[in-house]
């Protein structure tokens, strides 16, 4: 079974995600900020993490950049969360090394297959039929 971060700092946004995710054989871990996140990410070694961009005490892109510094984390896959739709914001997301960008809100169906896409697991696609 895959284990996911999930770091959000928004109890309900961070309960909803949980939900879809525990719809396909993942196991969830939560961190409701990202000091706590990156404490988790070094003790558990999880097969992926996604976090929400801004939160209190440690923002994504700090998490992301701790992360990729450290030999023992630097190889996760990592799917930053935002509110923000700005192609600058993006592309410096995706400079600093994470792996997939999704704007708030998406469909869980997106954040899935952002999820398949970064742990290559072609059974668990759950393509929307939208």
């Amino acid at each position: 079974m895959k284990k996911i971060l999930l770091i959000e700092d928004d109890e309900l946004f961070r309960s909803v995600i949980c939900q879809a995710l525990m719809t396909k054989p993942y196991q969830v871990i939560t961190a409701e900020n990202g000091q706590v996140g990156l404490r988790l990410a070094a003790e558990l070694e999880p097969d992926l993490i996604i976090s929400d961009m801004y939160m209190p005490y440690l923002n994504g892109d700090e998490v992301l950049k701790q992360l990729r510094a450290s030999l023992k984390t630097a190889n996760i896959p990592f799917i930053l969360l935002t509110s923000e739709n700005d192609s600058n914001k993006r592309s410096y997301a995706l400079g600093l090394g994470a792996n997939d960008y999704l704007v708030k809100p998406f469909k869980p169906d997106e954040l899935l297959n952002a999820i398949v896409r970064q742990l290559g697991n072609k059974q668990l696609c759950c393509l929307s039929q939208d």
